[in-house]
């Protein structure tokens, strides 16, 4: 019997090349010849029943649900094996009946804060569709006040407790009755301390509408949503989600970035090393699962160190310490160059508040409160 861990690991393998053998490019609809997945099938049969359930956390966990389950749905397609077809649609309905009381809850309160003067864009969360974060996050340049006021009047909202890294990057949780994702809105700032204002403004002035079910909602441009994400992972919670590769590999793919504009907004906060380190981890992960993905080669040479790569540990994607740190550095560096008060004065705040979680972390299994 494997350990948690190794199967952990191996449901995370399985699950990668699901979705990199799965889909040609966009991942929008799988491959027509699945015969590369089918080694994945004969490993998802085999699960038992907790051991499935286990499978389903982790792709939960790594917002990849929908887009793997509709490569198993379609190989089972042919196969005789009903009880992998059933377990197959039962979790997939399950899931997409979820996102779609999401979505439908979402849209109101992006449409009631617009008409309040508050501009949000919706960062992150829909990123990943078809699937959907395990919270919605929202930016926005408007009014705090504004935002507490119309979250609680209009929609019974709940302020959750604050923690200090909340307080700091100017961020509020609310809870609403009947939606289990805590609606998470970013106010004026980005990033861990919420050092960056000039960066996050793009986020709003260059979005741009996507429809999605029906509704129409203003998200950032492909570069704002490199940034943002490489401030998440690079800057913050120093680990990716599967989604995180699969998401960016698409984007590549596609053709869809502008690195001229990318490298204007990644500079505006002096992040561009750690910009082309995150891509370069995506490019690699990619490749190693069966997909292809091109990037420049002055964003390779970019990036902080030609042979990074992510490592799996517990339940994510690890990014190596010392390269972290050195782009920390490299980002403060940058601040006290363009004498950027406000980022010189948060960002030494990080290493301080990272410390205090992991020793929350170690002493009482959460670090709620801190981060």
């Amino acid at each position: 019997m494997a350990t948690d861990h190794t199967q952990r690991h191996r449901h995370l393998v399985s699950l990668s090349r699901l979705m990199f053998k799965g889909y040609c490019s966009g991942f929008d609809n799988p491959v027509k010849d699945l015969q590369p997945i089918h080694p994945e099938l004969e490993y998802i049969s085999a699960l038992d029943e907790s051991e499935l359930a286990e499978f389903i956390r982790v792709a939960n966990l790594h917002h990849v649900t929908v887009r793997s389950l509709q490569v198993v749905q379609k190989a089972t397609a042919s196969l005789r094996n009903e009880n992998l077809k059933q377990w197959c649609a039962s979790s997939l309905a399950s899931e997409q009946q979820r996102i779609a009381h999401a979505i439908d809850t979402l849209a109101p309160i992006c449409s009631v804060l617009e008409a309040s003067g508050c501009k949000v864009t919706v960062i992150k969360s829909l990123d990943h569709w078809p699937d959907l974060g395990s919270d919605l996050d929202l930016y926005t340049t408007g009014d705090a006040d504004i935002v507490n006021r119309v979250m609680c009047a209009e929609f019974k909202a709940k302020t959750e407790p604050r923690s200090w890294g909340d307080r700091l990057a100017n961020k509020w949780n609310f809870s609403i009755p009947g939606l289990p994702e805590l609606i998470e809105i970013h106010v004026q700032y980005l990033g861990q301390t919420g050092e960056h204002r000039a960066m996050a403004r793009r986020v709003v002035e260059r979005s741009v509408m996507r429809e999605l079910s029906g509704h129409q909602f203003r998200v950032p441009a492909p570069e704002e949503r490199i940034v943002i994400s490489t401030l998440q992972r690079i800057y913050r919670h120093f680990y990716f989600r599967l989604c995180d590769m699969a998401d960016f590999a698409s984007l590549l793919q596609n053709g869809a970035v502008n690195f001229s504009e990318l490298r204007r907004a990644a500079d505006a906060g002096g992040i561009w090393p750690g910009v082309a380190t995150f891509l370069l981890l995506v490019a690699k992960y990619a490749v190693e699962y069966g997909g292809r993905v091109d990037i420049p080669a002055d964003v390779i040479a970019s990036a902080y160190s030609q042979d990074i790569h992510v490592h799996p540990r517990g339940d994510f994607l690890r990014v190596p310490m010392l390269p972290a740190a050195g782009l920390y550095g490299a980002q403060l560096l940058t601040a006290s160059r363009h004498r950027d008060l406000r980022t010189m004065c948060r960002l030494p705040l990080l290493p301080p508040l990272a410390v205090t979680a992991l020793l929350a972390y170690r002493l009482t299994g959460s670090d709620k409160g801190v981060w």
